[in-house]
């Protein structure tokens, strides 16, 4: 099975360049992996010892993110290798401060997972999430590196509990400890022979409450708001920001709108925009003037919702139409009603926050319009829903320092 996985990985590159020719997102893919190795031996300095955290995307890089700055803070005497699978992490990331040196991450093949082992060095690697890289995680087993792997969280049903999926498994193996979300994780890992497991739950609640006590300030966002409330549409799709247009089409008085589109490419905004009242406006086109003449905000940038959340009172997350919800934890931090769409049952924090009544799930117009009019309706109901989110984000937090002092009192001591 080894043999057919390399196989595959081999295909997957040839079609990523075949795509890179008529695809942006497939094109970055492939120019950010060009040189790359000449790159770390040009870049990487020996003198400090490395630390090697790799994320799939952005989602998985604000979850492993507490953990790195923790790390760094723990441990200043090493430095920080971040690398990232996809073109999303990467691009908005790569001059992220906390990091020393920031890669796309070669394919994995065994010659690749050799030779950037060979010329990085680390001394210890963590694995965010998901990403279980065979080749590479075989060599650091190899080498006798410890692999942490962070927030890691597993389903029945995956490949690695499947009849066929006895070989993958035995990636799994290759990892020191795996610190899990949730008890199902860590009883799917002990059942399958693996008991170096901790439930530590979720650093992405360590990650939110930190930037809800370091929230940016912005003044044009409260100017934007005055007296009036504001329902805020974050990480959306088309099939979400159907329903937002149909409530904005209300014209509900005391009632503004901010829409932060999933993706904010112009085209995406463009068409967007074509579907709001004459004086909506995007985040970037934004004057002492316009700002509060506007009842719609569009924003066309990425990075910045997550601050945003601080100024609103009803958040809608959306994806939830799609192929599933958004990181509805950054709202929650804040103190707001959540509402998304049906697809959230893979997202356990969505799952105990509906029987907490802090969050609602909706399938329709109908249901969508019921539950925004109950919050508007009834302010003592809103505020009630807020505060159930804002603790329980408060309660979960902690999970960050489970591995650090893991990682101190069992792999690093100092």
């Amino acid at each position: 099975m080894p043999f057919l996985y390399n196989i595959i990985i081999h295909i997957y590159h040839f079609l990523i360049l075949i795509f890179s020719l008529f695809n942006d997102k497939a094109k970055m893919w492939v120019d950010g992996r060009k040189q790359i190795f000449e790159n770390f031996v040009k870049d990487i300095n020996h003198n400090k010892p490395i630390a090697w955290f790799h994320c799939a995307s952005l989602g998985e890089f604000e979850q492993g993110r507490p953990v790195i700055e923790a790390f760094r803070k723990q441990f200043p005497e090493f430095r920080i290798l971040l690398t990232f699978f996809s073109p999303s992490g990467y691009e908005v990331r790569k001059n992220y401060a906390g990091a020393d040196y920031i890669y796309y991450l070669p394919i994995d093949t065994s010659k690749n997972a050799k030779r950037f082992l060979a010329l990085t060095q680390p001394k210890i690697a963590f694995f965010i999430k998901y990403e279980y890289w065979f080749n590479y995680i075989r060599q650091l087993d190899k080498l006798d590196i410890p692999v942490i792997g962070v927030s890691s969280i597993f389903r029945p049903g995956q490949r690695f509990f499947s009849w066929f999926g006895g070989w993958q498994k035995n990636i799994l193996q290759g990892f020191n400890h795996f610190f899990v979300q949730n008890k199902v994780s860590a009883e799917l890992l002990k059942k399958s022979g693996i008991n170096q497991v901790t439930i530590s739950g979720d650093t992405r609640f360590d990650r939110v409450f930190e930037v809800a006590k370091q929230k940016k300030d912005f003044p044009q966002i409260q100017k934007f708001k005055g007296g009036s409330q504001i329902f805020i549409a974050g990480s959306t799709w088309p099939h979400d920001e159907s329903l937002i247009v149909d409530l904005i089409q209300q014209k509900r008085k005391g009632l503004k709108f901010i829409i932060a589109p999933h993706e904010v490419d112009n085209e995406r905004i463009s068409s967007l925009m074509k579907k709001l009242p004459e004086n909506s406006l995007r985040f970037s086109e934004i004057t002492e003037t316009n700002i509060a003449q506007s009842n719609v905000l569009v924003v066309d940038n990425i990075g910045i919702l997550l601050h945003l959340y601080q100024y609103t009172d009803i958040a809608f997350i959306g994806g939830g139409f799609g192929v599933g919800i958004h990181n509805i934890l950054e709202a929650a931090t804040f103190g707001q009603p959540i509402i998304f769409g049906p697809n959230f049952q893979k997202f356990q924090e969505a799952r105990e926050l509906i029987k907490l009544e802090g969050a609602f799930s909706i399938s329709s117009k109908t249901e969508f319009l019921n539950v925004v009019e109950k919050f508007i309706a009834d302010q003592e109901y809103q505020k009630h829903t807020a505060e159930i989110c804002r603790k329980y984000v408060n309660d979960k937090k902690g999970a960050t320092s489970q591995i650090i002092r893991y990682v101190k009192h069992k792999l690093l001591r100092n």
